[in-house]
């Protein structure tokens, strides 16, 4: 029976950049299952469809999805303050949820959330986010990526939100998901080895990823 005490955190996972809930559903399912069995995963899929070629066809069925839409040097974005409003949405009717989960542009879709929470900008109609897991993110605003204006505040003071940051030694998005750490107070690091990826974790990444699940559990009647 399950302690009575807590209650396995509601998570909402975002998936990356023309791919589907289902698709980020099938890696997490590489998380250990002592971390699985702990944490209740719920996956969306964008709203937009996929307006161009997916780097996993071939790889993983379609439907492919798209959080927003960028011109190729991604300085401008267009449909971001839909998709803000489709996951508030969302949020309203399968919530409450607890943290966020994003891998890739997810991640980084994520890392802006709690920023715009803060300053009223977006989901202003749902539970404040109380925190992150962010796999092969980056930082809008980084090297290669512009800012989305609604968002353009979003990272300029110190994220207080505890945030669990898993960072591969061969991702494309390195560089950029270390820039990120330092828009947060305290994040909590997983390295591991592979690339743009949900990785296999060793002993000590599952050590690390339980001892954050032990931090963010929720306990029924010390809810804010």
């Amino acid at each position: 029976m399950e302690n009575q005490t807590q209650r396995k955190p509601r998570i909402l996972c975002l998936h990356g950049f023309r791919t589907s809930g289902e698709i980020l559903k099938k890696l997490a399912g590489r998380l250990p299952q002592t971390v699985l069995e702990k944490l209740d995963l719920v996956f969306l899929d964008a709203p937009f469809p996929a307006e161009g070629k997916s780097d996993v066809e071939g790889i993983y069925d379609p439907p492919y999805y798209e959080w927003f839409q960028a011109n190729e040097d991604y300085t401008e974005y267009t449909n971001f303050e839909e998709c803000l409003a489709y996951m508030e949405d969302y949020m309203l009717k399968q919530g409450p949820f607890d943290g966020v989960l994003g891998f890739s542009m997810g991640g980084m879709l994520a890392a802006l959330l709690p920023g715009m929470q803060e300053e009223g900008v977006a989901l202003t109609k749902v539970p404040k986010i109380k925190f992150l897991i962010i796999i092969s993110g980056a930082k809008f605003g980084g090297s290669k990526y512009g800012v989305p204006k609604l968002a353009a505040n979003a990272l300029s003071s110190p994220i207080k939100c505890p945030s669990l940051h898993f960072i591969g030694e061969k991702d494309f998005n390195k560089e950029d998901g270390t820039v990120l750490l330092e828009s947060f107070v305290d994040p909590v690091v997983i390295h591991h080895t592979k690339g743009h990826t949900i990785p296999k974790l060793d002993d000590k990444a599952e050590e690390t990823l339980l001892k954050f699940i032990e931090k963010i559990q929720v306990v029924p009647g010390h809810e804010e």
